[in-house]
C-alpha cells in the first residue's frame, strides 16, 4: 500500500506538470490530456516493457487512467493559480522525479535486478515521461540539457542502497532517497549548479 501510494502521488505530480506545459502551448482538451498522460506514464511504460512486465501497469489498473483524468480536470480548473505560481511546473516535476525514481527501483528489485540496474531503471522511470512530453511539445528535453536532472535520480537512487547497508528501516531509507533526489534538484537550480559545458572550450577556440 505504501509503494502504491507513492506511485499514485508521482502520477499526479507528473500529470500536473504535463497539464501546465500543454496549456502553455495552448493545446485543446484532448491535447492537454495526452501530454499529461504521456508525462505521467511514459517512463513507467518503458520500464515495464524493459523488464517484461506486460501488459503495462496502467492497462491492468484503471486507477492510473482515472487519476490522470481527474488531475487534468482539476489542473484546467485551477490553471490560473498554477500559472501564478511560476515555479509550479518545476516543483511538480521535481517531486515527480523523486517519487518515480524510487518506484522504478522498487520494480527493479522485484524483478531481481542488480542495484546498478535498479538505479538505471528508476532513472528511466523518472525521466522519460518528461522526455516524451518535451518532444511532443517541441522542446529539447531537460534531461539532455546541462541541468542536474537524471544525475539527481542516480545519486538519490544510489543513496537508497547505501542506506540499506545500515540498520535503518527500509521504508525510512525509501523516503530519505526521495528527499535526497528532490533536494539535489532544488539546490542545483537554486545555486545554478550544472554539469560542465563541453562546448565552452570549442567555442572559445573559434
Amino acid at each position: 500500500m505504501f509503494y502504491f501510494a507513492i506511485d499514485i502521488l508521482g502520477t499526479i505530480a507528473f500529470a500536473i506538470s504535463g497539464v501546465v506545459v500543454a496549456m502553455e502551448k495552448k493545446l485543446d482538451l484532448f491535447g492537454v490530456f495526452i501530454i499529461a498522460f504521456v508525462t505521467a506514464v511514459g517512463g513507467g511504460t518503458l520500464r515495464d516493457i524493459l523488464i517484461g512486465a506486460t501488459p503495462v501497469v496502467w492497462l491492468t489498473q484503471p486507477v492510473y487512467l482515472f487519476t490522470i483524468l481527474g488531475t487534468v480536470l482539476l489542473g484546467i480548473v485551477f490553471i490560473d493559480q498554477l500559472k501564478y505560481l511560476r515555479t509550479s511546473l518545476f516543483l511538480f516535476d521535481t517531486i515527480g522525479i523523486g517519487l518515480y525514481t524510487m518506484v522504478g527501483i522498487e520494480k527493479g528489485l522485484v524483478a531481481d535486478l542488480s542495484p546498478m540496474m535498479c538505479v538505471a531503471l528508476g532513472t528511466i522511470t523518472a525521466s522519460f515521461g518528461g522526455v516524451i512530453r518535451d518532444i511532443l511539445c517541441n522542446e529539447i528535453p531537460v534531461i539532455f540539457r546541462k541541468e542536474i536532472y537524471a544525475t539527481a535520480c542516480i545519486v538519490g537512487g544510489s543513496s537508497y542502497f547505501l542506506l540499506m547497508l545500515t540498520p535503518i528501516d527500509s521504508a525510512y531509507a525509501y523516503l530519505a532517497a526521495i528527499v535526497v533526489i528532490i533536494l539535489i534538484r532544488l539546490l542545483a537550480v537554486r545555486f545554478h549548479i550544472s554539469l560542465p559545458n563541453i562546448y565552452r572550450r570549442t567555442m572559445t577556440g573559434k
